[in-house]
């Protein structure tokens, strides 16, 4: 006998039997179900996860020029090669969409163009030179960096004092508290040059990467020219640098504004491991997360045989070759603009230089190439617009060598 499944039966007491049939049947149809409703999503939601993968690759690649794809980055980044070699070899005399350049090539520099001849230089360019002075630079890598494009200086409120506030009876009188005094950091941006200069031989030879030369060029002389700055600059006609400001042994609750407390060396001629243990200490809690030494070469390598009471060494290297070392569990940054130890020096500084610190570059680079001033070499005029000053004093520090 069937019964309306098409399953035979052969007895009444057969029901085990036509229950795991019918429950065998309920699940394959299921699964079917499942996979027809799955494939059916897939299908419709296929646009939106393409388009949500295609963002987050936009959005991780490093890089990125404004947004645009992988694809099309290289596309700019050839063209401006293209543009730039052109421009670079001929100069703004033949610098012309009707002569050797296309319309495209012409976009990639004409974000600002100067009636002299100096052009806006690429932003891919821009960014490569960026970044190379970013690690030629230890302060301008630790610092904070703003980017203006309009006017001459950043501004940023600065408030210094704390808000007054007690405690009170319920039915007592309210007199007025102290109000904070907020304060105005401005720090103008100065222009700075470079004029690297090459033979016009080598410019014919068409297989010299010019490009790649100019880059490392300009990014040489202005990271080094800013880092120097960035330390000892006076503030006239280039950015007020960290070491130029009054010092004081009083603690941050007792000294003015725009002074920098150090701790004393304990020594005239060498540092100790209990000052470099004393400027931890003095750069307060909300300032040490992300803190670091600074100091040059000759001074971490006195400081490297300093040993603490037990015998153990207190600098500690990197586990690799080359890897960032540490000191008092704080890393060390290596500026060779820092003083060497001597009486009265201030040889290392301890700090969140990110809060102590600010950087201020005007977008963009400037351009020109000179061919008649001094032959038989082509000069390649760079200039740019950048600031920097102190916005934070007590979130540095600074050990001072005894007199």
């Amino acid at each position: 006998m069937r019964n309306r499944y098409g399953l035979e039966t052969k007895a009444a007491d057969d029901n085990d039997d036509l229950d795991d049939a019918l429950e065998q049947v309920a699940k394959s149809v299921e699964e079917r179900t499942e996979k027809k409703v799955s494939k059916l999503i897939q299908t419709a939601l296929a646009p939106f996860i393409d388009s949500v993968t295609n963002i987050e690759k936009k959005l991780n690649r490093p890089g990125a020029i404004f947004g645009a794809s992988n694809d099309e980055n290289a596309e700019v980044a050839a063209v401006e090669s293209k543009a730039i070699h052109s421009f670079l070899k001929s100069g703004v005399r033949n610098f012309t969409p009707s002569q050797h350049l296309t319309v495209d090539e012409m976009k990639t520099m004409t974000v600002a163009s100067d009636p002299d001849g100096g052009y806006t230089v690429f932003p891919v360019l821009a960014t490569s030179i960026n970044k190379k002075m970013h690690d030629q630079s230890p302060l301008r890598r630790l610092s904070d960096v703003q980017t203006i494009t309009e006017g001459d200086a950043w501004e940023e409120p600065v408030d210094r004092d704390d808000l007054g506030a007690t405690w009170v009876g319920e039915t007592e009188g309210r007199p007025e508290t102290s109000t904070p005094q907020v304060g105005m950091l401005r720090v103008p941006v100065h222009e700075i040059y470079a004029k690297p200069k090459v033979s016009q031989r080598m410019i014919d030879d068409s297989s010299w990467k010019i490009g790649n030369w100019l880059e490392d060029k300009i990014a040489d002389k202005f990271g080094r020219t800013e880092g120097h700055a960035a330390l000892l600059g006076d503030g006239i006609k280039k950015p007020r640098g960290l070491l130029t400001y009054p010092i004081s042994l009083s603690s941050d609750a007792a000294r003015p504004w725009k002074t920098i407390q150090y701790v004393a060396s304990g020594n005239a001629t060498v540092l100790t491991a209990d000052s470099l243990k004393d400027a931890v200490w003095a750069l307060r809690a909300p300032y040490r997360p992300g803190a670091c030494w600074l100091m040059n070469s000759n001074t971490a390598g006195s400081i490297d045989k300093l040993k603490n009471g037990n015998g153990d060494y207190i600098w500690r290297d990197g586990l690799t070759a080359g890897s960032q070392p540490s000191l008092l569990g704080y890393p060390v940054e290596i500026d060779e603009n820092m003083p060497n130890v001597g009486a009265g020096a201030l040889p290392v500084a301890f700090g969140n230089f990110k809060k102590a610190y600010v950087i201020v570059d005007k977008a963009g680079y400037k351009l020109l190439q000179d061919p008649y001033t001094d032959k038989p070499f082509v000069l390649f005029y760079t200039y740019r617009r950048t600031g920097g000053d102190v916005r934070n004093f007590e979130a540095v520090k600074f050990i001072r060598v005894e007199a």
